[in-house]
């Protein structure tokens, strides 16, 4: 809206941390697509890391059921496994719809007592939020490099920009994980997931 909203301190280091860790970043937003170029160039300005961006098909009166429909797409189209959502109060539903571990919903503010047992409030902040991520990955130490399943130089596509944001553009999956292959159950640990998500084929408009 001809704003510049202000980072809050941590937040772009903690989806680094979870790109680094080998996942997929989606950025996902009730903002209608004609904001698209104004909210990727947010994103870019503040080095937030690069990842795939859905937006609302015009104009709405119900985002939070096109969040869900669009992570859910993902799940059943793409096979992903969401192992972590982010946002303010009215999200919770959306992750909470998906099957999403409290545990595993963070929400960032002071805590609401009537929320407390649907997510993690992050009520200081996202700097003491990375140190906990960073501990964790710690004591499940990888066995191998990170392996990012979107390339680092891109918000979901190239230049000129275009977006993933309709189930009708999710392509297919690339292939069963190196776990599958090898005969055996996709690997899972305790607490935060450590496990690499299946690699997705993105089919973006105008991309031939």
């Amino acid at each position: 809206m001809g704003s510049d909203p202000k980072v809050r301190a941590g937040a772009v280091d903690v989806v680094r941390h979870w790109q680094d860790s080998g996942y997929m970043i989606i950025y996902v937003t009730g903002r209608p697509d004609m904001q698209k170029h104004r909210v990727v160039a947010w994103l870019s300005q503040h080095n937030f890391p690069h990842g795939a961006v859905s937006f609302c098909d015009g104009l709405t009166h119900d985002p939070l059921r096109q969040k869900a429909a669009f992570l859910q797409s993902l799940r059943t189209e793409a096979e992903i496994t969401i192992v972590a959502g982010y946002g303010s109060t009215k999200d919770i539903s959306v992750y909470s719809s998906l099957g999403l571990a409290p545990a595993h919903i963070y929400i960032v503010g002071r805590a609401v007592k009537k929320f407390s047992n649907q997510c993690q409030f992050l009520s200081e902040g996202y700097v003491a939020h990375l140190a906990q991520l960073e501990a964790v990955a710690l004591a499940h130490s990888p066995k191998g490099p990170p392996r990012p399943v979107l390339g680092k130089g891109t918000y979901g596509c190239p230049a000129p920009v275009d977006f993933l944001r309709k189930q009708s553009q999710l392509l297919r999956s690339r292939g069963s994980s190196q776990a599958e292959r090898d005969g055996g159950p996709p690997p899972a640990a305790p607490g935060l997931p450590r496990a690499k998500p299946r690699s997705i084929s993105l089919k973006l408009e105008g991309e031939e």
